[in-house]
């Protein structure tokens, strides 16, 4: 079977060590799959490397809305489109610390923030920081998403205790200048790089539903699969509805079978990243999450909202989720 690598183990007993050569014909040969067994294989990898009844609880938080100088063709907070969002400043670090212990108290054990810039102003990314060490004294997880860095201010980030940086691909190498054009892939990767040396850990995924086709979705599994070190997270995102952005003219909502084949290929060529559930989940049914899950996903966002999006309720999340027989941060 194709990618038996990833699970093999040497006649010592050792694993196979993860890999970052992968072809863009090799994730189409997992993809296709029949579909049975490319679920037990990807729930084989997933069981060696997880337990496969816990997922992870995060919650999101918009700490600086709109006005955004790129063009991302699906983003409600770019300043390039009219979406009726209003821009805002970035928020008082006592808000955040406030709706941080909300959402530990709910359940959650990341807290994300995330700040529609191209890129932190020194000063705003001081105030940042500040709010990285009052959330980590919660006892959470933190995680940031402020758009590029230099390897300074990712050092920067690092001493503040950071957990997490999110930057993500968003789409495959070949669909990318089609989405966005203001920023090009390369400086995607080369944040990235940044924040590896400071030590921070990566969240990278993207975004389907966008007019990609299935190529350009296992292209931008390659893509993160082959960098030098695997994300530890990698959220797949559903676009989310947005009046007033050009990917409303050609977006259209994934088979929900197709997109179980990409959560089980996705954990198959990353056995050891967490898989989330990010953006849509409030498109999705009980029973085509339940899928995910057992592809290999194990990691949601909680709360009612995602930035500027809906995201189903944590009273919803919970029910699915003892239904199942999953643990997680929710009561």
């Amino acid at each position: 079977m194709v990618a038996a690598a990833a699970v093999e183990r040497s006649d010592s007993g050792d694993r196979v060590p993860v890999r970052d050569n992968w072809k863009r014909a090799e994730a189409e040969a997992l993809y296709g799959l029949p579909f049975a067994d490319l679920m037990i294989q990807a729930q084989g990898i997933h069981r060696e490397n997880f337990d496969p009844n816990h997922v992870e609880t995060a919650s999101l938080l918009s700490i600086k809305t709109g006005g955004c100088s790129e063009d991302c063709g699906y983003c409600s907070q770019s300043a390039h489109y009219d979406t009726g969002l209003k821009a805002t400043r970035l928020m008082d670090y006592a808000d955040v610390v406030a709706t941080a212990q909300r959402a530990k108290d709910a359940g959650a054990t990341r807290f994300c923030m995330a700040a529609a810039w191209r890129s932190p102003k020194d000063r705003d990314l001081d105030s940042v920081c500040d709010m990285v060490r009052a959330v980590k004294d919660l006892g959470m997880e933190t995680c940031v998403t402020l758009g590029m860095l230099t390897s300074t201010q990712a050092a920067q980030l690092a001493d503040a205790g950071l957990d997490f940086y999110n930057h993500n691909v968003d789409t495959s190498p070949d669909f990318y200048s089609k989405i966005i054009t203001t920023r090009t892939l390369q400086d995607r990767i080369d944040t990235l790089a940044h924040v590896r040396e400071a030590g921070i850990k990566v969240c990278c995924g993207g975004i389907i539903g966008m007019g990609e086709r299935i190529e350009d979705r296992l292209g931008m599994l390659v893509l993160l699969a082959n960098l030098p070190n695997h994300p530890e997270s990698v959220p797949i995102n559903l676009w989310n509805e947005v009046k007033g952005v050009p990917v409303n003219d050609v977006a259209e909502r994934p088979d929900p079978i197709a997109l179980v084949r990409l959560i089980a290929t996705a954990r198959i060529m990353m056995p050891t990243s967490v898989v989330r559930l990010s953006a849509g989940r409030q498109y999705m049914s009980d029973e085509l999450q339940a899928l995910c899950f057992l592809a290999g996903a194990n990691s949601i966002f909680i709360g009612d909202v995602l930035l500027t999006t809906k995201n189903p309720q944590v009273e919803r999340d919970a029910h699915l989720l003892n239904r199942l027989g999953i643990r997680s941060g929710l009561a």
